[in-house]
């Protein structure tokens, strides 16, 4: 694996964000996980980066967090010392030169952000959506399911992408994560976002069940955000530890993440 750090106080400005604090704050989350979640965030980090945007990716996937590995890099502080107290939430930003984007890296098997207290979570949110007047989109990668540290960080502005796939289990549990966060924040933006489709056609339907769903027994119709479909470049990209958008950058999956990219920067204009 090859460290890219470059030191923050060299790095030129790319330009101010033009988001409100805390509206662009975009968390990727899924009721189930083995959805392709992380895959999804870093690709859509990549994708936005690559449309001209300023975008930090927050890799908050309690005790599986893996956006280092999958990109192979070495970060030198991650978010494990944001949560000892030792430094802040700007102190552990990391460059990631290649994919032109910034990274807080998470640590695999810690559980750090699980074991801080609900007020200790909130502080985390207030510090992400402070870090939003820098940067054009803040991408939040948040574990499976509905923890208090998931419900805490997702609580608040900005789109929810919720990730499903066609599995009955993985529908059922993006159901559940609907509807939590539904009743915690009515009002949510929330999305749908069908993952490794067969077809566009089989996303539609996996989407169109979710909806009816969501429509009979919450009255809300979450929108489609975006289908991606399953592409074997996927499972090779992260072999490679590299990311899809600049290892296979013209394969059906990046197209569909470069589709999903101008669809949050239409919708968050």
């Amino acid at each position: 694996m090859i460290q890219t750090e470059t030191p923050l106080r060299n790095r030129p400005q790319r330009h101010p964000a033009t988001k409100e604090a805390g509206n662009n704050l975009i968390t990727i989350a899924s009721g189930k996980g083995g959805v392709g979640k992380t895959v999804l965030a870093v690709s859509l980090t990549q994708a936005l980066a690559k449309a001209g945007k300023k975008v930090l990716l927050f890799d908050g996937d309690v005790g599986l967090a893996n956006v280092d590995i999958q990109l192979g890099i070495m970060p030198e502080r991650d978010l494990a010392t944001v949560v000892t107290g030792e430094m802040a939430l700007k102190d552990v930003i990391f460059d990631c030169a290649e994919g032109g984007f910034d990274l807080i890296a998470g640590r695999s098997g810690s559980g750090s952000l699980g074991a801080l207290s609900v007020p200790d979570l909130k502080k985390i949110r207030e510090d992400l959506a402070a870090l939003g007047e820098s940067y054009d989109y803040i991408i939040l990668d948040l574990g499976a399911g509905i923890d208090d540290a998931v419900r805490t960080l997702s609580n608040g502005l900005g789109p929810k992408l919720v990730v499903t796939t066609g599995d009955p289990t993985s529908l059922t549990d993006a159901y559940a994560y609907i509807k939590v966060t539904s009743q915690l924040s009515p009002g949510a933006d929330l999305r749908i976002l069908v993952n490794m489709a067969k077809s566009m056609a089989e996303g539609q339907k996996i989407y169109d069940k979710l909806l009816s769903a969501c429509r009979n027994f919450l009255h809300i119709e979450p929108p489609l955000a975006g289908i991606v479909e399953i592409d074997e470049k996927v499972s090779s990209a992260i072999r490679a530890q590299a990311g899809l958008m600049t290892r296979y950058p013209n394969s059906r999956a990046a197209g569909s993440v470069d589709d999903l990219a101008r669809y949050i920067i239409k919708e968050t204009a």
